[in-house]
């Protein structure tokens, strides 16, 4: 009994923190339990080519005033969230931005960040196109070869990279293609979102400094401090 209404309380709070207007927000895992599926087909082979891939694997320092925190971002599994967020460090994108969003009661859930509007409604204009770049939503199913683009995994189907503590994932709106530069770290096991959004990586060490985050901090810096040579860019 306990537990059934801790779960409930946690869900009324993902509905209640929704601090951004709808259809441009990016607090999804947070402001929806449920995603919206899609009935577009998996239309990736042309879509993706022009988008940053990572082929293999990265490690990405966080640097906080806490102190660093090291992810492991696995292009093997999703390289196209991989490659996006990669290349964003890449560029020093997430330099200064802040968490906009940490919800950690009644039990904790996500810390969010990457929205250069700090409003949970921003996104990565791209300087040569003058375009905001959106990703596919990419999950990767257990005994797949290739991830499912566009659409969330049907019910009992597992994805290979779970929303353990410590995942780290993109951000969306409920349109499975909406995701773009805002991403959250998983602060309990929240598995309830597995399939549903797109989980890239996890927290390798410096977790004790990601429970200590709180809304406004800024990430200082984030670098790429291994396997950069490992994301290809768009010709």
């Amino acid at each position: 009994m306990f537990l059934w209404l801790r779960r409930c309380l946690l869900l009324l709070c993902l509905v209640l923190v929704v601090g951004c207007t709808i259809g441009n927000a990016k607090d999804v895992p947070p402001g929806e339990s449920t995603a919206v599926v899609s009935n577009r087909p998996n239309t990736e082979a042309k879509k993706n080519l022009n988008l940053p891939q990572l082929q293999g694997t990265a490690t990405v320092e966080l640097k906080l005033s806490y102190g660093p925190v090291i992810l492991e971002i696995d292009g093997n599994s999703a390289p196209i969230t991989a490659g996006n967020f990669v290349d964003l460090v890449s560029k020093g994108f997430y330099n200064g931005l802040t968490f906009h969003r940490v919800v950690k009661e009644p039990s904790p859930f996500v810390a969010q960040g990457g929205d250069p509007q700090g409003t949970g409604t921003g996104n990565y204009i791209d300087a040569k196109t003058n375009q905001i770049r959106y990703i596919p939503l990419e999950i990767l199913a257990e005994g797949d070869s290739k991830p499912t683009y566009s659409k969330v995994l049907p019910p009992g189907q597992k994805p290979k990279l779970k929303h353990a503590r410590g995942a780290v994932a993109m951000a969306r709106t409920p349109s499975p293609d909406s995701a773009s530069c805002q991403f959250y770290i998983a602060l309990a096991d929240i598995n309830f979102l597995d399939g549903q959004y797109a989980v890239f990586g996890y927290v390798k060490s410096g977790m004790e400094f990601v429970d200590q985050i709180k809304m406004g901090d800024k990430i200082e810096s984030a670098k790429v401090i291994q396997g950069a040579e490992n994301l290809k860019l768009p010709a």
